[in-house]
């Protein structure tokens, strides 16, 4: 899992608005969310309510669309994010 070049997000995707856990508070999940469950403020065409606004967490800012994550399909970035969870979990 090696960095890449950024890329625009895919539209429809919202694979990293489901995929990873968010420890921070997010409005309407003020203890964040665990790994796989999607984001309260994730619209129903998967784009983010919040977005440009103070306030979305600085994770979500701090997570960008690359080719390594985003793949060719939304599969294979929710699979890419589920293993970085996986990667990064304590314990």
């Amino acid at each position: 899992m090696s960095p890449s070049a950024t890329l625009a997000c895919r539209p429809s995707c919202g694979a990293c608005c489901t995929a990873p856990s968010i420890t921070s508070p997010i409005p309407g999940m003020p203890d964040g969310k665990p790994a796989g469950v999607r984001c309260i403020q994730l619209a129903d065409d998967n784009r983010c309510l919040i977005f440009g606004q103070p306030q979305r967490p600085a994770f979500c800012g701090g997570l960008q669309p690359s080719a390594d994550m985003c793949g060719a399909s939304r599969e294979h970035a929710l699979h890419w994010l589920a293993e970085l969870e996986r990667a990064t979990a304590p314990g």
